[in-house]
């Protein structure tokens, strides 16, 4: 299969690929700068960042599936420009605020609503923009090479933001995210959507007319609702097994931070080949591929209970990140492939708060599961639940049978 980085000539991709390329940099490093700036703060504590990440988690929630609604009625790629240009404002904020030493957790939770709200605006118009600007047999090459981006600007920009951070302090490191948002507007600003629909869902009907649209349209295919459940409950089970159990594993048993870094670096290269797997890969079926390569996730679980040493570890750490990408482009291209244009974004609002809003279920939940039946026993909990989540979506007759050509999906009779 023939490689379409072709796609990087087209000036509307170009374009949004360079915007989301400065704009996932820029995310990186506010990252890294937002923990080191609040942790320097008079008081500052892990309690004051865990308060300000709470906000703006709260606020993508809760504004994210109006933003598939706005996504619906207005041209998206403005609709990610006004995002950007909210997001640079509230970013600037901060680190001005954290620069004249005036920042407090007031004024930064504040401003944190603002960033997440201007995020849950942003995702779903970037998720079902695609559709207007590139052919639809190149979209999940386009989708890969923007996962690809996002891979690559995770470790440079977290390699970057320890030298500004080092270097100019954490304020400076919030002042270039700041510009990166506004740099990212600029970009998006010269798109020219050449698809059929661009926002052209009825501006006369209600917000929450709209929404139950989107909800009809989300429930009306099995092979949708029950793909992003599926996903739900990975993403339930991995996030409390990578980011709580797992670094007390390493603290334990592999080496401390230097062994799960290790590990972690491992994912982000799986990360990368996996993107670049995708470019080329086209799975006949989608949806069952999509389904299969969630099974990657369990060696490293496997691992990780068995206790593993670093180099086995590591080792199917690489091959879960792999898959985690073959997964996240494989299923995206269906969604964008098969749902109708015009409630595109509200259907992947859907997606999005489904997969998302589990998340910190899986965080607060991991740590006391661990001490009532054991960390080795959570690690393998985990394993044997995304193995059955898959048997059962693997069973529903849609899923197996959707197509990666829409008119051969829908020449197929099935029943859900």
């Amino acid at each position: 299969m023939r490689t379409d980085l072709s796609l990087l000539r087209e000036s509307s991709f170009l374009l949004l690929f360079s915007a989301r390329s400065v704009s996932l940099l820029g995310n990186t490093i506010a990252t890294v700068g937002l923990a080191f700036a609040i942790l320097g703060m008079p008081g500052g504590s892990g309690s004051t960042l865990g308060i300000v990440i709470a906000a703006r988690l709260t606020s993508q929630v809760v504004f994210l599936l109006y933003g598939g609604v706005l996504a619906d009625r207005l041209p998206r790629h403005q609709v990610m420009i006004w995002a950007d240009l909210a997001a640079g404002l509230a970013q600037g904020v901060i680190a001005a605020l954290v620069l004249t030493g005036t920042a407090s957790t007031a004024n930064l939770v504040v401003l944190s609503l603002v960033s997440g709200a201007a995020s849950a605006l942003f995702t779903p118009a970037s998720r079902s923009v695609m559709v207007q600007l590139v052919p639809v047999e190149k979209i999940q090459s386009a989708n890969a090479l923007v996962q690809l981006s996002m891979n690559a600007g995770g470790i440079g920009g977290a390699a970057l933001a320890g030298v500004l951070i080092a270097l100019l302090g954490a304020g400076w490191a919030l002042a270039v995210d700041a510009v990166t948002f506004l740099v990212s507007a600029a970009l998006l600003a010269g798109l020219r959507p050449t698809g059929t629909t661009d926002g052209h869902s009825s501006t006369q009907e209600g917000i929450f007319h709209q929404l139950r649209d989107g909800w009809r349209e989300f429930t009306a295919r099995t092979w949708v609702w029950t793909g992003v459940a599926q996903l739900a409950l990975v993403n339930l089970c991995i996030g409390g097994c990578f980011m709580i159990l797992g670094p007390v594993v390493a603290e334990e048993h592999l080496s401390g931070a230097s062994g799960w870094s290790a590990i972690l670096t491992a994912q982000a290269a799986g990360f990368v080949a996996g993107s670049l797997l995708a470019i080329r890969t086209r799975p006949k079926r989608p949806l069952r591929a999509a389904v299969l390569f969630t099974l990657g996730i369990v060696p490293t679980l496997v691992s990780l209970a068995c206790v593993a040493p670093v180099a086995i570890t590591a080792a199917a750490m690489f091959v879960t990140g792999m898959c985690v990408s073959l997964n996240d482009v494989t299923f995206l291209t269906a969604l964008q492939k098969h749902l109708p244009e015009e409630s595109i974004s509200r259907v992947m609002s859907y997606d999005a708060f489904g997969s998302f809003v589990f998340n910190p279920i899986g965080l607060a939940v991991a740590a006391p599961i661990a001490d009532h039946i054991g960390i080795g026993t959570a690690f393998a909990g985990a394993a044997c639940l995304i193995v059955l989540t898959a048997l059962v979506t693997l069973a529903v007759p849609s899923v197996r049978t959707l197509q990666d050509d829409p008119e051969l999906t829908s020449a197929i009779p099935t029943s859900i």
